[in-house]
């Protein structure tokens, strides 16, 4: 398949959660996801458990939106062309892949303008309530 068959009818899912991306001393337990490199830990949390967790900064108020396909490990240029049409969107992501699929985060003052852009490019977006406000 091609990577403009991705973007064709494809699928994306706006969580419902306010996320937080922090730096941490130690992995956050019930994060959406962990990154450790040499220099530091990187969890990204739902807002809402931030308390709980010792962060050393922190980057508030994300919603994260996933695409929901099976993106193979061979396809150029899926995230390039996202990130594109959002830039010129003058809107900044955190883009974070998965075994078989991709996730974006987005500030939540962006959301609605991200979702009318992934829908410009072919997508079909899940929206819950608080989006479509």
């Amino acid at each position: 398949m091609k990577l403009n068959d991705y973007f064709k009818q494809g699928r994306a899912r706006v969580w419902t959660e306010t996320f937080a991306i922090v730096k941490a001393k130690t992995a956050c337990l019930d994060a959406f996801a962990v990154i450790r490199d040499k220099n530091e830990i990187t969890c990204i949390i739902n807002q809402a458990k931030m308390k709980e967790h010792r962060c050393l900064a922190v980057e508030p108020d994300f919603r994260i939106i996933t695409f929901d396909m099976v993106l193979p490990f061979a396809l150029v240029g899926f995230i390039a062309k996202v990130s594109r049409a959002l830039a010129q969107d003058g809107i900044s992501i955190c883009a974070i892949s998965a075994y078989s699929t991709d996730h974006i985060l987005v500030k939540g003052k962006d959301v609605i303008r991200a979702v009318n852009c992934l829908k410009s490019l072919g997508f079909i977006v899940e929206e819950d309530r608080a989006v479509t406000k």
